[in-house]
Parts: C-alpha cells; sequence; structure tokens
C-alpha cells in the first residue's frame, strides 16, 4: 500500500497536518545538527527549502546552490545578509576543502540519479571533519509510487541491490535507495557515516489522531519522532536522512 499518495507528497491536501508535523520535524533536527559555532555552510537543496534561512538565523554564513533546472522559491528573504546563492549545476566553482557542512536537504541526491558524483564533489569541499546531512528518497516510497502506477513487473524484478530509478506521474524521475545504499553511496565517497534513519516513522493518521484530539500536542509528536531513533530501518518513511563526517 502506498504510504503516501503521490498527489499528497507537494504537502498540501487532506495530509496537510502530517506535513506540518514532518517540517517541524525536519527544522528540528536540523537545529540538532548544525555545528555549535558559526561557520561556513553549503546547501544543496535546490533554492526551494527553509534550511538556509534556519541556518543564517542560527549564525552561520551559507552558500546556496540554486540548480539550472528548477526554479527557486523568491518568498524566503535574509535580513542578516548571511546568504549567498549561486546558480550552478556543479560545485567546480568551489576549491577543495572550503565549506564546514554541507546540507542536502529537499531529495537533492535522490534528484540527482548519478549521486555519486555530486557526494564525490561534497567531500572534495568538506574540510576535514566537515559533516553532511543528506535525504533521499526511500525504497519505501518507490515501491509504492510504482505500485500506484501499476508496474508490477519492474517491481518483481527489483532486488534491493540494485539501483531503483522510479518514473513519476508528472513524468519526472528520482533515484531511491535503501538505507544500506545509503550508507555505501557516503562511504564509497570517503565519508564516515555517522547514522542512518527514517525521517519520520510516526503515520499520517497517528498524527492526524493526536492533533485533532490537542493542537498543542506538535512539539511532543516532534520529540517523540526524534527520540524514536530507528537507524537503519528501511521498513517504514517515505524519507531516508543521513549523517556522515570527512575524516581528519
Amino acid at each position: 500500500m502506498l504510504p503516501i499518495p503521490a498527489s499528497e507528497l507537494n504537502g498540501s491536501g487532506a495530509l496537510g497536518p502530517y506535513w506540518t508535523f514532518y517540517h517541524a520535524v525536519v527544522a528540528e533536527q536540523l537545529r540538532r545538527w548544525l555545528p555549535q559555532r558559526p561557520c561556513l555552510l553549503l546547501d544543496l537543496s535546490g533554492g526551494r527549502g527553509r534550511w538556509p534561512v534556519q541556518a543564517a538565523g542560527a549564525g552561520h554564513h551559507v552558500i546556496e546552490v540554486v540548480d539550472f533546472r528548477r526554479t527557486p522559491d523568491t518568498w524566503l528573504r535574509d535580513a542578516s545578509n548571511r546568504i549567498r546563492r549561486v546558480r550552478a549545476d556543479d560545485l567546480g566553482f568551489l576549491p577543495d576543502a572550503s565549506v564546514d557542512a554541507v546540507i542536502a536537504e529537499e531529495r537533492a541526491l535522490s534528484l540527482e540519479l548519478m549521486a555519486e558524483s555530486t557526494i564525490e564533489d561534497v567531500a572534495r569541499v568538506l574540510k576535514p571533519g566537515g559533516r553532511v546531512l543528506a535525504c533521499v528518497d526511500s525504497l519505501v516510497l518507490g515501491m509504492a509510487i510504482m505500485a500506484e502506477q501499476n508496474y508490477w513487473a519492474h517491481l518483481c524484478q527489483t532486488g534491493t541491490g540494485e539501483v531503483m530509478l522510479v518514473p513519476w506521474p508528472d513524468g519526472s524521475i528520482t533515484r531511491c535507495f535503501s538505507s544500506a545504499q545509503l550508507r555505501e553511496l557516503l562511504a564509497d565517497a570517503g565519508l564516515e557515516v555517522e547514522w542512518v534513519r527514517p525521517r519520520t516513522v510516526l503515520s499520517p493518521s497517528t498524527v492526524d489522531h493526536v492533533l485533532a484530539a490537542d493542537t498543542r500536542a506538535l512539539n511532543w509528536l516532534v520529540r517523540t519522532e526524534l527520540e524514536a531513533h530507528p537507524d537503519d530501518d528501511d521498513t517504514v518513511g517515505i524519507h531516508l536522512v543521513a549523517s556522515a563526517r570527512r575524516p581528519g
């Protein structure tokens, strides 16, 4: 069964309360992950996320890479002048070991079908000891999207060790990962994996039920989610999130 219908994956529709919870989890997870001292961050989330503004608000300087192939949101503003936007399709404009941390949210590595090349470039520009936070589409989501489109034959031929490229109803294609594949992707680039886990394990129905009973329960739900720590469990959740470090 599809965990969340494809038509609901843009954050609107009947699952609005769930997406409010989801984005609250993302924001709190990033808050906990960000370096404590001010530093230089690279954001690869495509110019569509809130993460550069959140990082700048925490005192960091951010280079936000806006992909030529996607239109960035224009409603976000940075009053601190800590965010610099760069339109580029690779990281060739950055020298080796030049940034302290990299944020690859908004499923950035899934949108890059050759994710190996992207993560190798990420490892190159990270300073020794620098970290990367990345979010990808999970195999659970990929198989569900294919089932929704009746690609049963393709599902029968899909093994967990194979690269899974998923056609979406809008004609786009994304790459979905198991936790083992995500670990391998990061490790092959020379990064030390700190953890891999589903972004959320609480179901939309659970979130809706709790919030319907008490709208003030959002913070409690977020804490419950982040304290679950289901490391390497890729049997639930539409997205996987990982943290890795460059040795040194």
